[in-house]
């Protein structure tokens, strides 16, 4: 599996963002008001990924008081991290593409309230991309383990 590169992510989420305004500027008084609960759940999400990262990478290191990880749930790991990836810029965008919609309607109470909502998601799905490429990241082998285990 190649590492995921960031400027993909970024290409997602401009095409989607630009998709939704798109649909967004047709269908908005049809919408039913956006929840906000999306920003606690992506930003727990994102912690726990980040946590998972910061385990796995002490583990893959052998660290002291640490146990030696499966090879199985790294890999597991990191199939997580690129889905979260990309999920992350793909419901980045949609956030972002209602944010760029609202943005021009701030002086009704109503999209002030969506724009706030969509730009807080957007970043919690930022959070959300940044602790999954941290967990990819986390999940490669360290050179020098690598180079030790050609020699054996």
């Amino acid at each position: 599996m190649k590492p995921t590169h960031p400027g993909h992510l970024v290409g997602v989420l401009i095409v989607v963002a630009l998709v939704a305004w798109a649909v967004i500027s047709r269908v908005y008084a049809d919408l039913p008001l956006m929840p906000w609960t999306a920003i606690p759940t992506v930003l727990l999400l994102a912690i726990g990924e980040a946590y998972s990262a910061w385990v796995t990478k002490a583990r893959i290191a052998r660290k002291p008081g640490t146990k030696p990880v499966e090879p199985l749930a790294v890999a597991r790991l990191a199939a997580l991290a690129k889905a979260s990836a990309y999920a992350g810029a793909g419901f980045g965008g949609l956030f972002a593409g209602f944010a760029l919609y609202t943005v021009q309607l701030l002086d009704r109470d109503t999209p002030r309230t969506e724009f706030f909502v969509a730009t807080g998601s957007f970043v919690s799905c930022v959070a959300l991309v940044c602790a999954a490429l941290y967990l990819e990241h986390s999940c490669r082998i360290p050179k020098e383990q690598d180079e030790a285990d050609q020699r054996d």
